[in-house]
């Protein structure tokens, strides 16, 4: 039985996360053209990487940036140390942030108690998952250091931006799980794949942050972004805490369609793409850690892993015939 009163409640509370999500945006927009600064009273530089000296002896310039730095990372697991002065326009988008993630839990929950499952069944299930474990992750980052705020722009837009084609082309109506998905692996399977694709996913808009700051002619708005430098140190960790993550996602998967259909791989299209992914942001480790790539050559590789892991929600899950054929649409 479908309880139709909590279905209709988790339809309106994803409304309300995405207006309010809007407004946070505006918010973090307004600050990212330094308004926010001025409405503070004072300016705050970009913000600086744990450990970075800034001098001119010893100084190295980071593939495809001019930026002249001396480097020294601490044993941090933040990248971004800077100012942490206020910013009013910033501290009212990370308000309202905290308000959306709230209500899009709320749409979670309900929607989970009017099947009475977790609620990860279907295509639409899985981008309201995902978008809410990204715009959590960015505020967990934002509550140990506020300097994280000035990518707020850049992770808020794309959750909103899920949010509007999960209800626009992916919405499915709240039912049952089909048989093949009732099993305790999908609790399993499931979560641990939606965290690694939300830091998947920040490490994405970071990296492009990072080819943008680092064009000659940036202008205002982009100088008030961390160097090129700290954006892709940020990328590289964000990539190295995901990848063990999805390498669990794809070893449990196989686990589980050997439970399911006995056998570990099936050149099913999903196994595919996954693999995929994986062998991508491997080869970006493996070239960032031991061949000393770093600048615009890793982070382009690291982009590729990305449109893989869109290629595999948004193309695979539609128009690709196998197994994993979950979407609920059509």
């Amino acid at each position: 039985m479908v309880n139709t009163a909590m279905a209709n409640t988790s339809d309106l509370l994803v409304g309300y996360a995405m207006a309010v999500y809007a407004g946070s945006l505006l918010a973090y927009s307004w600050d990212l053209s330094g308004r926010g600064k001025a409405m503070a009273g004072a300016a705050e530089p970009a913000p600086e990487l744990v450990g970075v000296r800034a001098g001119t002896g010893g100084a190295t310039v980071t593939e495809g940036s001019s930026e002249p730095e001396s480097v020294a990372v601490a044993s941090s697991s933040l990248p971004f140390a800077g100012d942490d002065r206020p910013s009013k326009a910033a501290g009212i988008g990370t308000s309202l942030a905290w308000v959306a993630l709230l209500l899009h839990l709320g749409a979670l929950l309900t929607r989970g108690l009017a099947v009475s499952r977790v609620p990860w069944g279907n295509m639409y299930e899985f981008a309201l998952t995902g978008s809410a474990l990204m715009s959590l992750v960015y505020l967990v980052m934002v509550a140990r250091r506020r300097a994280w705020r000035i990518i707020g722009t850049f992770v808020v837009g794309p959750v909103l931006l899920v949010l509007g084609m999960a209800v626009l082309f992916w919405y499915t109506v709240a039912a049952r799980l089909v048989p093949a998905l009732q099993d305790s692996f999908l609790v399993i399977h499931v979560s641990v794949a939606s965290l690694s694709v939300a830091l998947f996913a920040i490490a994405f808009s970071v990296q492009v942050l990072q080819l943008v700051r680092g064009r000659p002619a940036g202008g205002r708005l982009l100088d008030r972004l961390p160097s090129t430098q700290k954006l892709e140190q940020a990328g590289y960790r964000l990539i190295a805490m995901s990848f063990p993550l999805w390498t669990f996602t794809v070893v449990a998967g196989a686990i589980w369609a050997e439970k399911s259909w006995g056998r570990y791989w099936g050149w099913d299209p999903k196994e595919v793409w996954s693999f995929v992914i994986w062998v991508v942001y491997a080869a970006y480790l493996h070239a960032r850690v031991t061949r000393g790539w770093d600048g615009r050559r890793a982070t382009y590789l690291a982009l590729a892993g990305f449109v893989c892991v869109v290629l595999n929600f948004v193309v695979v899950n539609v128009f690709f015939v196998g197994q994993h054929s979950y979407s609920g649409i059509g």
